[in-house]
């Protein structure tokens, strides 16, 4: 999946848990510039893009997280290791 991808559906995913639909995503963004993300946010926001993706992520893959490139770059690395082994 392209990053271009990644981001329509994050962004849909962000609008949609933060009920926002003016929130605009760049790499940068982070939990401190946006409005209710909080630990709670952050969990329900976790499991929509693991539903969405479907990919797994483990606590310390998120705890690093820094920014929602950070994420975009994790869900892209998981989404090639699944096309991986899907291919063997």
């Amino acid at each position: 999946m392209d990053n271009a991808k990644i981001y329509a559906e994050l962004t849909a995913i962000f609008h949609n848990v933060f009920d926002d639909d003016g929130l605009v995503l760049t790499p940068e963004t982070n939990a401190k510039q946006v409005d209710g993300w909080d630990s709670l946010a952050h969990l329900r926001l976790i499991l929509s893009v693991e539903r969405a993706f479907g990919v797994k992520f483990s606590a310390a893959e998120t705890g690093k997280l820094k920014n929602v490139g950070e994420l975009a770059a994790l869900i892209d690395r998981k989404l090639s290791i699944g096309a991986g082994k899907a291919a063997q």
